[in-house]
């Protein structure tokens, strides 16, 4: 009897991914190349090797789910939602507290915004995941950089026309008022926003694989986040049939440590961890 093996990629997106020079596409406005706004180190290859997988193993593949990080350019983690005390720019990767704002070190530009962002910054502390980090704009939404890796992409497309069903989009991050990691929920729930509460659904189709792969972009980040949510939450347990493909993953530069210790961790909790070369006989048994 044919196995339910799903493969979820989070964040399989170009601005994630370090991609070559010839595969950066000629902004026809500027005339420039459009470089990857994000980029770890390593995820090119993770994605080539992903969709390696993909393609080679196709029939053995029951669901494929891809989540898109998904952002407005004026959102809480990017730069142009804040100011420094006198007015100057807050550059990407800085870090900004409750107590910081507070203090008065850093503003959110529209002074309006200021007892909403206290009550998200008091929260997200409360909560002990994360500090509020500015990134560089990425992912914003319409742009290219938003778009799936092309090998990836082109994988992907193989197994929908042999399979003759489509590959679930998930789109995670369009509300500007809270982080977004995790492709389950947001940092931060807005009671508003059923999208940035815990995704039900998503979690009880996943539970219906009797194998779940999981890969993506950045395994210090948004793979950790989503993999942690899907652990505390899936119903039937039974953590052995998650797989962490560890060669189709990278961290975030300088974040090499918070990667290593959720492996580690998701291993001691019975999650696997194992790489596409290792799992592609698995898929093509399951044809």
């Amino acid at each position: 009897m044919k196995s339910n093996i799903q493969l979820l990629i989070i964040d399989p997106q170009n601005d994630f991914c370090d991609l070559p020079e010839s595969w950066q596409p000629t902004n026809p406005v500027t005339g420039q190349r459009t470089p990857p706004a994000l980029p770890v180190a390593g995820a090119h290859a993770d994605m080539q090797r992903l969709a390696s997988l993909v393609r080679a193993g196709q029939s053995g593949l029951s669901n494929i789910i891809v989540t898109l990080d998904s952002h407005h350019r004026i959102d809480i983690a990017h730069p142009p939602f804040w100011a420094q005390a006198d007015g100057s720019a807050v550059l990407p990767f800085t870090t900004i507290s409750a107590r910081q704002v507070r203090d008065g070190l850093y503003r959110p530009k529209d002074a309006d915004a200021l007892p909403r962002v206290l009550a998200y910054l008091d929260e997200l502390e409360a909560r002990a995941r994360y500090t509020l980090m500015v990134w560089p704009i990425h992912c914003e939404i319409g742009t290219w950089g938003n778009n799936v890796h092309a090998d990836v992409q082109s994988a992907c497309n193989a197994w929908e026309e042999a399979r003759l069903r489509p590959v679930q989009q998930v789109l995670k991050g369009a509300n500007p008022w809270t982080e977004h990691y995790s492709a389950m929920q947001a940092e931060v729930p807005d009671a508003a926003d059923p999208d940035t509460q815990l995704n039900q659904a998503l979690i009880d189709e996943l539970d219906r694989a009797d194998v779940l792969l999981i890969a993506g972009e950045a395994s210090s980040h948004c793979v950790k986040a989503t993999t942690e949510h899907i652990v505390d939450n899936l119903p039937g347990g039974r953590l052995g049939r998650v797989i962490l493909l560890t060669d189709c993953m990278s961290p975030v530069g300088g974040f090499e440590a918070q990667a290593d210790a959720f492996l580690a961790d998701m291993r001691g909790r019975g999650v696997r961890l194992s790489t596409s070369a290792d799992v592609l006989p698995l898929l093509k048994a399951n044809a």
